[in-house]
C-alpha cells in the first residue's frame, strides 16, 4: 500500500485534501489525522471491518477499546444509549478538548471497536483539522495513537510515516500537536466517575465542575494481563522506544550524580547512554546523550515534548535511557504514568 502524505495547513487548511481523506474513511479505509494531543489513528467508528484494520495496522490487541472522535455534540446520541447528568457539566466546560469521556454505547457501535464491552469512548477534539474531517466525512471516526502498539505516540506526522508507511492509506500532515499526551479519560458510567487515565485535563478540574471522582488503581499500577480494559493503555505496557528505560528517583541533586555514575559506568563498557534531562539539569550531566525534555517549573512543557523525546532516544540510537521522574500532581500524574509505562516501572532509588 503507497501511503499518502498531505501537508495541510492548520490556518488556511485545503479543503479538497480533507474530502480525499474523508472519502477514505466511507470506504472503510484509514487515515491518519493530528488532534491537539496526539496524531490519531482514523477508521470508520460504525465499521466492524475499520475497526480490525486499525488493530492489525497497529498490532494492537483487540480487547484494548478505541476512542470514538466526534465534531458535534449531537452526534453523541448516535453512539451513545444514555448521557448521565454529570456528563452534561463536564462536556459544557471541558469539550472540545482532550477529554475522554466512557457512556453505555448504543446498539449501532460494533463490539470490535469497544474491546467487546457495553461501553464506547468519546471525545469532541479541538484541533480544526480533526473537526473539519469528521464533519465531511460525517461520521465518528474511531482513533487510537496513531503509532505501532507499545511505541511512544506520535506527535508529528513524521513518527506516523515512521511506524506506519505502507499500512494505511493517507496521513494528513498540520505539524506538531499542543498537548502531546494522549486525552483524559473519565468513565460517567458509574455513580461516581472514575479517572481511568490521567491527562492534561487533571483530577482536580474535573473535580471543580463535578465534585470528587474516583482514581482507578490502574492509573497508578503495573500493566496486568489480568485486567479487563475498559479505556485504552490500562492493559498494556505502552509509550517504550527501543532502548531500556530506567527511572532514577529522589533528591534532585543526588538523582543528578547517580545518573553520571551510571552514565560512566555504562560508557565504559561501551554502551551509548541516553539522559533525559529538564532545563534545571541539563548542565549538570559531564557525559551521555542529554535531551531536554521540558521545565519542571511548566509541566506542560514536559507532557509536550515527552513521546518526541523518547522517540528521539531511537533516532539517536542510545542503548540505555536514564530519566529524571516528576511531582505527581496536576498533569505530572499523567506524565509519570506515562513514564512507569515506558520504562516497565523500572526504578532506582537513590
Amino acid at each position: 500500500m503507497n501511503t499518502i502524505l498531505a501537508k495541510i495547513d492548520y490556518d488556511d487548511p485545503d479543503l479538497s485534501q480533507i474530502r480525499k481523506a474523508a472519502d477514505i474513511l466511507k470506504r472503510g479505509g484509514l487515515v491518519a489525522f493530528p488532534t491537539e494531543t496526539v496524531y490519531g489513528l482514523g477508521g470508520n467508528g460504525l465499521d466492524a471491518l475499520a475497526g480490525k484494520k486499525i488493530y492489525e495496522a497497529k498490532g494492537r490487541p483487540s480487547d484494548n477499546p478505541l476512542i470514538l472522535h466526534i465534531s458535534d455534540i449531537s452526534m453523541l446520541s448516535r453512539i451513545v444509549s444514555e448521557i448521565p447528568k454529570k456528563a452534561y457539566a463536564i462536556m459544557e466546560k471541558f469539550w472540545p478538548g482532550p477529554l475522554t469521556l466512557i457512556f453505555p454505547k448504543a446498539d449501532i457501535v460494533p463490539y470490535e471497536i469497544t474491546g467487546g464491552l457495553e461501553t464506547v469512548a468519546v471525545r469532541f477534539p479541538s484541533h480544526k483539522i480533526a473537526q473539519l474531517l469528521i464533519k465531511e466525512a460525517d461520521l465518528p471516526i474511531a482513533g487510537p495513537s496513531a503509532n505501532s502498539s507499545g511505541k511512544p505516540s506520535p506527535t508529528r506526522a513524521s513518527h506516523v510515516m515512521y511506524d506506519l508507511s505502507g499500512r494505511i492509506d493517507m496521513i494528513l500532515d498540520a505539524g506538531a500537536t499542543e498537548v502531546g499526551l494522549e486525552s483524559t479519560i473519565l468513565d460517567i458510567t458509574s455513580e461516581v466517575p472514575v479517572l481511568l487515565r490521567p491527562g492534561a485535563i487533571t483530577r482536580e478540574m474535573i473535580e471543580e465542575v463535578i465534585g470528587k471522582i474516583e482514581v482507578d488503581p490502574a492509573v497508578f499500577l503495573k500493566p496486568s494481563k489480568d485486567l479487563v480494559p475498559k479505556a485504552p493503555g490500562m492493559k498494556y505496557t505502552h509509550y517504550s522506544p527501543k532502548a531500556d528505560i530506567t527511572l532514577v528517583r529522589g533528591d534532585l541533586e543526588k538523582v543528578v550524580q547517580k545518573i553520571n555514575s551510571l552514565t560512566l559506568e555504562d560508557e565504559k563498557k561501551g554502551v551509548k547512554v541516553g539522559i533525559m534531562a529538564t532545563t534545571q539539569t541539563k548542565d549538570k550531566y559531564k557525559s551521555g546523550t542529554v535531551l531536554v525534555v521540558g521545565d519542571r517549573e511548566k509541566p506542560e512543557t514536559i507532557g509536550s515534548n515527552l513521546f518526541k523525546i523518547l522517540r528521539k532516544f531511537d533516532f539517536l540510537e542510545v542503548d540505555v535511557v536514564y530519566s529524571e521522574v516528576f511531582d505527581e500532581s496536576g498533569e505530572g500524574v499523567a506524565i509519570m504514568n506515562r513514564l512507569n509505562k515506558s520504562a516497565g516501572y523500572k526504578y532506582i532509588d537513590v
